[in-house]
């Protein structure tokens, strides 16, 4: 065994496919740094199923797709072949040849083939391990793999060796052996369990079986009652329902027509705090306006009040001027005016204090004022703002206490209706097993069945006979369906590209003109694809495009997402009426390859230039005299070799061609449409049996019926057995149900209770008390506080311009008398 040929397409530098051929011995190669020599080798360990991208030199296993460069662009995909020399039958498997292909795409799947042949990655691990190769890959000695091996511990020395031995593989194998036959064992006890109980159960309820049967007619009876009584109860709670609906309906239009009228209260609320906010400020100057003119028109009043004081004194005066005064009176008066001025002095002073306390205590009122004014109204927005919080809890308490009620009301009504059910299905539930212990006594004395039962029985035997053909025939039918709806699944994912070309028929909506795959758009005469696809060449995969233009764009598509590359048939306008030439005067058994493929008008022309020369033959050596008879023409054969003047190919085929797969899908797909036609039509003929069968069966019921007509007492027993176990069982549903109900109910009460609490709580918290209001009085009686302090201050300043006038007026006087009484002297 040695390696044969090594194949790479995509892989890391090997941008182009390049083949190298080996040969027995040893094989070197030579290379400057970066040439890609141990990309070589790299391509060798992947293409043997290493999974390790740290191995491969790269960070993630899509890096050994070719990554481009300046002057080509990057590839879709890598691809490595393996070809291995097996004469000597090293690998256990029966060819000469085995070839091994990976491929990877940008996606980042792979796929694996052992001669053409798609397969697991297990499958060539597990061939390469037969041959010793292994699948930690110790045939390829790699730098610093040697000195691990050296250091290895001795578990990890013995693995080396049982894998080089071929151990490792089958101690895997027997672990996976053992593994599964753990788990059957296990099944098979469970099953066996599952038997012995299942035989228990059975022999009880194959005696009940029998008096079932019996009662099938009334629990039918029975239930046709009840459903029309459950009907005519769901009536009556849908109108109920109903009627409920509409109620509730009016009522949220009401909530909503008050919800609305307090929301317009609220926002009136709120606009007049707004404008009683925004007058404060002007109240507060009129008030200091109407304060002002009162002290200016009474300090008018005293300076009018002092004039006329002064004018009467100043008539008095002269009035009181006589002349020849004694000067000793003049001089006491002058001593009693002199006094008087200094008292007048020292209440002048007196008032300026007065005056002076008079403002402080002014000023301290009104900021006083001012800031109980300011707090008044910070309250009251604190206020009204708690006081709408509680409303709007106080409402969703009282909804939910009234929904608690409810639910407590239903919790109450659904308990007493299951108590009331339970004891209906245990009282029936004891009748029941009365009865069936009589009706056993009664069943040991039954008569065999008549001549009509008998021949019914028959009947019914010939068609479960027909029943089981028809259905085993309809079972392997839909077997057969179900493998052809396989296989063409699979066909169809086979048709699916992952290149470049799978990238345009992608992106039909960002490329206009895209027709479609070639292969699927051309028709071939059955045993024809394989010429075909030869004559085709590489335009077999390519896309068809409408003209240049739609070429193009795709080009620079596929170049600007690195989608890959692909090929492209580019259609052309012809007359569809035209002719195009065909080769003529061929030999006997050769046809031009455009006789056995229809494609559309569009295509016409270039599929034309692709096989206007081509002739399909059926042998090689037909194909061989046609060329030498006629050097022009190109020769292919139905099994795909084709042969020209200048070129050659063929050979054995190990994966068939696009065309080929699109021929298969489509013969498949005409099969799974016959085999579905008769897996319906066996449907249908096992739905008219069942019919009759169930016919049938109901005769041989009747004659039964007829059989022991006679046995009334019988009779009656299975009637009211029927009707307990009805009764039972519709007991035991009902209080299923309300037990169901009952349970969700009190689910409901206990949220609307554990939210009512919250609520509470809130509200509680939120609740508005008289002493959170504006305190009105103590702003009045700072407000009476200012008054007084203000009518205080201008009874101060009138005081005190009182007394300045007095002061003035006297100021003076007694020099004016000294001098008169020193006058009257100098006189005398």
């Amino acid at each position: 065994m040695y390696l044969k040929s090594l194949t790479l397409r995509g892989f890391k530098s090997f941008a182009s496919s390049t083949t190298m051929h080996f040969e027995p011995g040893i094989t070197c190669v030579v290379g400057p740094n970066g040439s890609g020599k141990s990309n070589v080798v790299d391509a060798l360990s992947w293409v043997l199923g290493e999974q390790g991208a740290k191995s491969l030199r790269g960070g993630k296993m899509e890096d050994v797709i070719f990554a481009g460069t300046a002057a080509r662009a990057p590839l879709g995909r890598a691809e490595v072949v393996l070809t291995i020399d097996n004469t000597d039958g090293a690998l256990p498997i029966d060819y000469a040849e085995v070839t091994l292909t990976r491929t990877m795409f940008k996606g980042g799947g792979s796929d694996y083939a052992i001669n053409g042949q798609g397969c697991r990655l297990l499958d060539i691990q597990e061939l390469l391990s037969d041959a010793g190769l292994g699948r930690e890959m110790h045939v390829v000695v790699g730098q610093g793999q040697l000195d691990s091996i050296l250091h290895a511990t001795p578990d990890d020395r013995r693995g080396l060796i049982e894998e080089a031995a071929g151990v490792l593989k089958h101690r895997k194998r027997k672990e996976k052996a053992l593994r599964k036959l753990e788990a059957t064992e296990n099944n098979l006890t469970r099953l066996a369990d599952l038997l012995t109980e299942l035989r228990r159960q059975l022999k009880p309820l194959g005696r009940q079986a029998e008096v079932a049967k019996r009662a099938v007619q009334v629990q039918a009876d029975l239930r046709d009652a009840k459903a029309r009584l459950l009907a005519d109860d769901l009536v009556t709670a849908q109108s109920a329902l109903d009627q409920e609906l509409a109620d509730e309906t009016a009522l949220r239009g009401r909530r909503a027509v008050v919800e609305s009228d307090v929301a317009a209260a609220r926002e009136r609320e709120l606009s007049l705090g707004e404008a009683l906010r925004g007058d404060a400020p002007l109240l507060a100057r009129a008030q200091e306006t109407w304060y002002e003119l009162s002290r200016l028109r009474e300090r008018f009043d005293g300076t009018a009040g002092l004039a006329a004081e002064r004018v009467r004194l100043g008539r008095e005066e002269v009035e009181e001027e006589p002349a020849n005064r004694d000067p000793d009176m003049l001089l006491t008066e002058a001593g009693q005016v002199r006094e008087q001025e200094r008292k007048l002095l020292g209440e002048l002073g007196q008032r300026r204090t007065d005056l002076d306390a008079a403002v402080r205590e002014r000023r301290r009122a009104e900021g006083a004022h001012a800031e109980e004014d300011r707090r008044r109204i910070e309250v009251g927005r604190e206020a009204a703002g708690r006081r709408e919080e509680q409303v709007r809890l106080d409402g969703q308490v009282q909804a939910l206490r009234t929904r608690a009620t409810a639910a407590d009301d239903e919790v109450a009504r659904l308990s007493g209706a299951r108590a009331d059910a339970l004891a209906r299905a245990e009282r029936a539930h004891h009748d029941f097993t009365a009865l069936e212990n009589r009706v056993a006594g009664l069943d040991a004395g039954e008569r065999g069945l008549d001549d009509a039962h008998e021949a019914a029985a028959a009947e019914l035997a010939d068609l479960e006979e027909r029943l089981v053909k028809i259905r085993d025939e309809a079972q392997l039918a839909e077997r057969e369906r179900g493998a052809l709806h396989a296989r063409h699944e699979a066909l169809l994912l086979g048709l699916t590209r992952k290149d470049g070309a799978g990238a345009l028929l992608a992106a039909t909506e960002q490329v206009s003109g895209v027709l479609g795959s070639v292969a699927a758009l051309l028709t071939v005469r059955p045993g024809y694809e394989a010429a075909v696809a030869a004559g085709l060449g590489s335009a077999a995969d390519a896309v068809a495009v409408e003209g240049i233009d739609s070429a193009v764009t795709a080009m620079q598509l596929l170049r600007a997402d690195d989608l890959g590359r692909s090929d492209l048939l580019v259609s052309a306008d012809v007359d569809v009426s035209a002719d195009r030439s065909t080769p003529t005067g061929l030999p006997a058994g050769a046809v031009p390859l455009l006789g056995v493929v229809d494609a559309p008008a569009s295509l016409s022309a270039p599929l034309g230039d692709l096989l206007g020369s081509t002739v399909v033959v059926e042998s090689l050596a037909q194909a061989e005299a046609l060329v030498a008879d006629r050097p022009g023409l190109v020769a292919v054969t139905r099994r795909g070799d084709l042969l020209a003047q200048s070129w050659a190919a063929g050979g054995s085929t190990a994966t068939p061609s696009l065309l080929e797969v699109q021929a298969a899908a489509e013969d498949a797909a005409e099969r799974l449409a016959e085999t579905s036609h008769v897996s319906e039509r066996l449907r249908f003929d096992l739905s008219r049996l069942e019919e009759e069968r169930a016919d049938v069966r109901s005769r041989a019921d009747a004659a039964l019926a007829e059989l022991h007509e006679s046995d009334a007492a019988m009779a009656a027993v299975a009637e009211r057995l029927g009707q307990l176990g009805g009764a039972a069982r519709s007991a035991r549903e009902e209080a299923d149900r309300l037990a169901v109900a009952v349970t969700e109910a009190e689910q409901a009460r206990d949220r609307d209770l554990s939210g009512l609490a919250e609520l509470e709580a809130r509200a509680s918290a939120a609740e508005v008390s008289a002493d959170d209001a504006p305190d009105l009085a103590e702003l009045e009686r700072l407000a009476e506080l200012v008054r007084r302090a203000r009518a205080t201050e201008l009874d101060a300043r009138l005081a005190l311009r009182t007394t300045e006038e007095r002061s003035l007026a006297t100021s003076g006087r007694a020099d004016q008398l000294e001098r008169a009484a020193a006058a009257e002297q100098a006189d005398r």
